[in-house]
């Protein structure tokens, strides 16, 4: 458990991506299994440690110290993990098992993880924490709460194992999802005492295929006649695979996410096959409804019969990756994109459809395309040559995404609330807002990028100075600073008493030259819904 705190108290210390990677390789190089195992699971993101919830963490610190004075001491830190580190009693006399290196990181996974309640949990959590200095017990609650946050994430896990492994970053994700944690498997075919885990006949995930964002002067020197467009939705990329009798929805970033989307699983009707597309949810004019709607129906464990029927799930496919066991990444796209065509019209299915591909002869055309799309849910044109491969990544050349210019308004700065790691000590996540018709100021939006560190310190020092009012870790400002926010869309949103809510919003400027009332209108903002005329907004 040593090791294991030494390496995160060094990750949290250390910016550079390169060194993170040599670090964590140096961890597994020197770490024997299955604690090397369990470390890349809680770095991945895929240890679940269910008993040891924050809640159940904050009680037992409140047993052991005044609840008030952690209560104060966790609104100033902001992390619970730091905070009841530092304030959990030192025993009255230091025993024999006191940092003692044989409380082993496997220890503490798979007791946690066979808890049979958050009592017994807690009734092994608060024996470690007694035998562990300041930075053990740091590590040991960061992993019990799985919020390790020290700049890591599954990709980065998974490509420091892949350069330690000495192993394509590829050939790693094509394994990685047959295997459960503590991985003995994936570092015995690492280190050469196993074979190459046999992802067949299991749906496991494929690494994407990615674009390169493009403008026209990129596009220009390129033969429009290699390419083909389609639209590029506003949803989010998936990939569905049936294998092995099992049917598997996997997100971007790998996770599997088929149990917020039932009916989509239920409705598959393609056979043994991997396919990849953009999920959507169908509004009632049988087109994609804003990503709003479909916020609505991510990170749920279950999915109410209102949801499944207001909001039906649906998968816009762009690609085919197998067919009966066949892969066909080799392959080029436009022979693809015909056994695709081929399968849609064999087993046609309200669920799944074709993404339209954009007919065009010149960029000229194409770009008068891009800047007015069919619809309100498309947010550029993605570019593929027809003679390329299906190719894990992002490299460079065979596609593009042309997407159309961020839209930008002039906000005002409502309330902030203090980051998490390295960004806990300020305050960096901002909510923001626009006036309405009376004067007050309506939230449209939070960003918490966009923004260097100098910019970072010189928020905090405002923020400090024109607070008004706190609610825990989150501090009300007076209305005097304005922050130009870009965005990719508006959307409406009951969620916010404004009835809009920006997608993808980014700080591009810090407007310490712009009076607060200039800011801009709710009407403005509505205005820029796509489809919906401002009236409709109040």
């Amino acid at each position: 458990m040593r090791r294991f705190a030494d390496l995160l108290d060094r990750l949290i210390l250390t910016p550079s991506r390169t060194t993170k990677l040599r670090l964590i390789g140096d961890y597994f190089a020197h770490t024997p299994d299955p604690d090397r195992g369990w470390a890349l699971a809680a770095l991945a993101g895929t240890l679940d440690l269910r008993a040891a919830r924050p809640s159940a963490i904050r009680e037992l610190i409140g047993s052991r110290t005044d609840p008030v004075l952690f209560a104060l001491s966790y609104d100033y830190v902001g992390d619970l993990a730091e905070t009841a580190a530092l304030m959990w009693p030192e025993p009255a006399a230091t025993g024999a098992g006191r940092n003692d290196p044989g409380v082993r990181l496997s220890e503490v996974a798979e007791t946690l993880a066979a808890a049979p309640s958050a009592a017994a949990a807690m009734r092994s959590l608060a024996g470690w924490l007694d035998g562990l200095d300041t930075t053990g017990r740091w590590a040991l609650l960061k992993l019990a709460t799985g919020g390790l946050r020290v700049g890591v994430s599954a990709g980065l896990a998974k490509a420091a194992f892949a350069a330690w492994a000495k192993l394509a970053p590829e050939a790693v994700e094509e394994v990685w999802h047959g295997l459960e944690p503590p991985y003995e498997a994936l570092f015995a075919w690492a280190t050469g005492t196993g074979p190459r885990p046999d992802p067949r006949g299991l749906p496991h995930f494929r690494s994407f295929m990615l674009a390169t964002p493009a403008e026209l002067a990129d596009l220009a020197p390129l033969d429009p006649s290699d390419f083909r467009a389609e639209w590029k939705w506003d949803g989010i990329r998936a990939q569905m695979v049936a294998a092995g009798g099992e049917i598997r929805l996997y997100a971007r970033s790998g996770d599997e996410i088929g149990r917020g989307f039932p009916d989509l699983l239920d409705a598959w009707p393609f056979g043994e096959a991997a396919v990849d597309g953009e999920l959507v949810v169908m509004g009632p004019n049988d087109q994609p409804a804003p990503f709003a709607e479909l916020q609505k129906r991510i990170n749920r464990r279950t999915v109410g019969a209102g949801l499944l029927k207001s909001l039906p799930a649906h998968l816009r496919l762009y690609d085919l990756l197998a067919k009966g066991g066949v892969d066909l990444r080799p392959r080029p796209f436009t022979e693809r994109r015909a056994a695709l065509e081929a399968l849609v019209a064999a087993h046609p299915s309200p669920r799944f459809d074709l993404s339209p591909l954009v007919a065009f002869s010149s960029w000229a055309e194409l770009d008068r395309l891009r800047a007015d799309p069919p619809a309100a849910t498309i947010e550029g044109v993605m570019l593929k040559r027809r003679d390329t491969p299906y190719l894990a990544g992002r490299p460079k050349g065979p596609w593009f995404k042309w997407k159309r210019a961020p839209l930008t308004l002039d906000v005002v700065l409502m309330y902030a609330q203090r980051g998490h790691g390295r960004r806990s000590s300020y305050f960096s996540d901002y909510t923001f807002g626009v006036w309405r018709d009376d004067d007050t100021l309506v939230p449209v939006g939070k960003a918490y990028s966009g923004f260097t560190d100098q910019e970072l310190v010189e928020l905090d020092r405002w923020i400090r100075r024109n607070t008004t009012e706190r609610f825990g870790p989150v501090r009300a400002v007076a209305p005097g600073l304005v922050l130009e926010v870009a965005f990719d869309s508006v959307q409406p949103s009951p969620r916010h008493k404004s009835g809009l809510a920006l997608r993808f919003p980014r700080i591009a400027r810090i407007r310490w030259d712009k009076p607060a009332a200039e800011a801009d209108r709710l009407e403005t903002a509505a205005g820029l819904v796509a489809g919906s005329p401002a009236a409709s907004v109040t």
